[in-house]
């Protein structure tokens, strides 16, 4: 179901853009400038309305996170989710973001948010390729890939997230021993993704077909998505491979 056109979507984007990196023409050299500490960078490919990346980001501190939407309706749930978790405030009674001191931010201000408080997780709106391509070679710690699209029409399989096309991009920004972490409730999907990963130089280190009773349940962070279909009975299937 296509997500409703967000209310004012273009200036709430605007108020917390110290949150944004942005990716026109650019070659992201200096991507850990952008954080407060320097730590190993992992990515989300596609972070839907946030719940995710606000999770595992603060459930691991020790890494900064780049959470890719190509939605700017999506992102706008994502970026205020993230926001609202980490005390930053809230959406103004009249509109606008306000943040804890009171201040609004509206008609398309922005608030300059301390490089302290903006924590670990920084987003951008763009195609998945098109991001993957301003990254350095090997300036990548892990990336997350959580109910992608399974493009299943004849033609489209390249623009799966699992394509042979995104794995070489995928090896190119990981570095050595990094991992690339792929969950769906979409059988054929799933069987696809096996039979690139294994044609790959990709290691599989992890292949279950029902996460939540596999030994890293306990472990496992939860998409809105994902709640909403394993409720339903619908079995999550996961994998994990690692770039030697």
């Amino acid at each position: 179901m296509r997500m409703r056109k967000k209310r004012h979507g273009n200036e709430r984007l605007e108020a917390l853009d110290a949150l944004f990196l942005h990716s026109e023409g650019e070659i992201w050299t200096d991507v850990p400038s952008h954080f407060e500490k320097d730590q190993p960078l992992r990515i989300e490919i596609g972070c839907g309305k946030g719940g995710f990346i606000a999770g595992i980001s603060k459930a691991q501190p020790e890494y900064n996170w780049l959470a890719v939407e190509k939605i700017s309706d999506v992102m706008v749930c994502a970026v205020e989710k993230y926001a609202g978790d980490r005390g930053l405030g809230n959406l103004g009674y009249h509109g606008g973001w306000q943040a804890p001191d009171g201040t609004v931010y509206k008609d398309g201000q922005t608030w300059d948010i301390p490089m302290a408080d903006r924590g670990n997780v920084r987003f951008t709106i763009g195609d998945a390729a098109e991001v993957l391509s301003h990254l350095p070679e090997g300036s990548v710690d892990a990336i997350y890939a959580n109910f992608s699209d399974p493009w299943p029409k004849k033609g489209y399989a390249d623009r799966r997230l699992t394509s042979p096309v995104f794995l070489k991009e995928y090896l190119r920004v990981l570095r050595p021993g990094g991992a690339f972490r792929f969950k769906t409730d979409n059988e054929v999907l799933f069987d696809y993704s096996l039979e690139t990963i294994e044609a790959s130089p990709f290691r599989m280190t992890f292949c279950t077909r029902d996460l939540h009773s596999s030994e890293r349940a306990a472990e496992n962070i939860m998409t809105e998505y994902e709640r909403n279909f394993s409720e339903k009975g619908v079995l999550i299937k996961s994998l994990e491979a690692v770039k030697d």
